[in-house]
């Protein structure tokens, strides 16, 4: 139960990374825009930091090799699958027009927040340490992500209180696919492992498809430096919580 307790805690705080992301948009627009990329940096670097330093070398110990890599290719190609179909995209701007579709963006981030509950429950699984680095690794991604899925329902129609009750609402899509990863782990046996290099694929995806080629849009030189130095940071805390628990 204390497992059960520890995954509920977890994905709760994740789920309240909405409201982190309204205390963002309280900024004026230019500031918002100015500090945006720099968001996106640090969660590039941490999910990358967490899939290299984190899932991997725990899926490592529990699978052969040739499997490890199958998983990890499955789940990157089930990611852009996934995006393809439900037009699910990781805007981080307010107004973003391939986002018109707000419904379609909720269908898809309600997706998204369930796999991470069970990504979650898996980690935490495994180790507790493991669990609180991803975590971490997919708050740091949540913020910059609920900024632009805040930004899509106001530009999809939504008022500004309707926008935000229905983001938390998805958001705690997370709760319930933790809950459900706690559970699937008793029904199958172990399934627990082979959700590490599934998920690792995912972080990869959404890092190497989503993240870094916005940053790479950053022409100017000064905030390129700054952005690249913010996407180490990332790993570096990712690399630090590997001693978590320790």
């Amino acid at each position: 139960m204390a497992i059960l307790l520890a995954i509920i805690l977890a994905t709760f705080s994740i789920s309240l990374c909405v409201w982190a992301a309204v205390l963002f948009l309280c900024f004026k627009k230019e500031t918002l825009d100015k500090i945006t990329i720099f968001l996106v940096s640090l969660s590039a670097g941490a999910l990358t930091g967490g899939a290299f330093l984190h899932l991997l070398p725990e899926a490592a110990e529990e699978i052969p090799a040739d499997k490890l890599y199958l998983i990890v290719l499955g789940a990157f190609v089930f990611f852009f699958f996934m995006e393809k179909l439900l037009f699910w995209r990781h805007c981080h701007k307010e107004n973003c027009a391939i986002h018109t579709f707000g419904y379609m963006n909720l269908i898809g981030d309600s997706v998204h927040n369930f796999i991470d509950g069970m990504v979650i429950a898996a980690a935490f699984l495994v180790n507790p340490g493991l669990g609180a680095a991803t975590t971490l690794a997919i708050a740091l991604h949540e913020i910059p992500q609920e900024i632009g899925d805040f930004g899509v329902l106001i530009h999809a129609g939504f008022g500004r209180i309707k926008a935000l009750a229905t983001n938390y609402a998805i958001a705690l899509m997370v709760v319930a696919g933790g809950v459900a990863g706690y559970v699937l782990s008793f029904a199958v046996e172990n399934i627990i492992p082979y959700l590490l290099p599934f998920a690792a694929g995912g972080f990869i995806y959404i890092a190497a498809s989503d993240l870094m080629p916005e940053i790479r849009k950053e022409r100017v030189l000064k905030k390129s430096v700054g952005a690249f130095l913010v996407f180490l940071t990332g790993i570096a805390i990712m690399f630090a919580a590997k001693f978590i628990g320790e």
